[in-house]
């Protein structure tokens, strides 16, 4: 498949949100992930927020803000195994972005309260969307 000549080879996106908590720097840390994270959502995209409690978990997409280049080969962090950069969890990517499923605490006001968000401090958060087993074991199903 060839690129597509006519699409742009910008795209522009703008946060929705940040993130708050105590980690400053990127560390691969496995204590993040039972740590309690806020992400304070742009007033301007508070009623987005309409029934997310319905949900117990929530994908997030954010921005690796502080990553700096990347490597198409590399040893991933969790395993030590040799791997190509889409097959790992690495912060150093072409595009910078994460993603991460996290537990929802709760809601207040513009302010999710998170578990197991593996971002720092200060991380532009693009779009968060529910999680959902049903749709995910659908998905899985349709692969097989």
């Amino acid at each position: 498949m060839n690129e597509n000549p006519k699409v742009s080879e910008t795209i522009e996106m703008i946060p929705v949100g940040y993130v708050e908590n105590d980690y400053i720097e990127p560390v691969y840390n496995e204590e993040v992930y039972k740590k309690v994270s806020k992400i304070v959502l742009k007033k301007e995209f508070t009623d987005g927020l309409y029934r997310i409690e319905d949900f117990d978990k929530l994908y997030v997409l954010f921005y690796f803000s502080k990553s700096k280049g990347y490597e198409l080969i590399h040893r991933r962090r969790y395993d030590g195994e040799i791997s190509g950069v889409f097959a790992s969890r690495s912060p150093h990517r072409p595009n910078r972005i994460g993603l991460t499923v996290v537990e929802l605490l709760k809601v207040e006001g513009n302010v999710l309260h998170v578990k197991s968000l593996d971002a720092i401090n200060g991380t532009p958060v693009l779009d968060i969307k529910p999680y959902r087993k049903e749709t995910e074991e659908k998905n899985k199903v349709a692969q097989d």
